[in-house]
């Protein structure tokens, strides 16, 4: 397997059009050829990205990103003043008139589960630990608007002075950990939050 440090900006796998090639996985596969995609971050977040270097490994780690075997920890800061920790419940759903937003739904939404600690106030808002239980597009980014508090500098669900106070979605991949699929051994892949 490979970890990868994503910048922010740079597309996980190519998008539609010729302008959307540049991404993580082709700039990989120009120094490992066998590289093979595992999971995504969005475009605009930084961070930890996992990627295989054999079919078997990459079905192995696929699946246990599927079945949660895979603890993820994400950094951010928000907008407004939050204290303590909690978890956020709310169910969602690709909100189709209006792609690539996502939003929450009650009655069509797919579970979705986040725990999330304060970790202290910074000058901008609140510095938070953000732990995704399930693995919704957007769940971190919907969530935390949600309850009131979007992340600094998201330019699809921030609001209007929080998404130009800033340079860039302050969201960032800092932690995976896992069972080596072959061996078992722990494996702890970290990151240094760039803000």
């Amino acid at each position: 397997m490979l970890a990868v440090d994503k910048p922010p900006g740079l597309l996980s796998v190519p998008g539609r059009g010729p302008d959307k090639t540049d991404c993580v996985i082709a700039r990989v596969l120009r120094v490992y050829p066998d590289a093979l995609v595992v999971h995504r971050l969005d475009q605009p977040t930084s961070g930890v990205l996992l990627f295989a270097r054999s079919l078997e490994m990459q079905r192995a780690l696929s699946e246990m990103f599927a079945s949660r075997s895979v603890s993820k920890r994400y950094e951010a800061i928000v907008e407004g003043a939050l204290e303590g920790s909690g978890v956020i419940d709310l169910p969602l759903i690709a909100d189709w008139p209006n792609r690539p937003l996502q939003k929450v739904d009650h009655h069509l939404g797919k579970p979705a589960s986040t725990i999330w600690t304060a970790v202290g106030s910074t000058g901008q808002g609140t510095r938070v630990s953000l732990e995704p239980l399930t693995g919704r597009s957007h769940q971190l980014r919907v969530h935390m608007q949600a309850i009131g508090h979007p992340i600094l500098g998201d330019q699809l669900y921030g609001s209007a002075d929080g998404r130009t106070c800033v340079e860039r979605l302050l969201l960032h991949a800092a932690e995976l950990k896992f069972a080596h699929p072959v061996t078992g051994e722990a494996v702890e892949i970290r990151s240094t939050v760039p803000f």
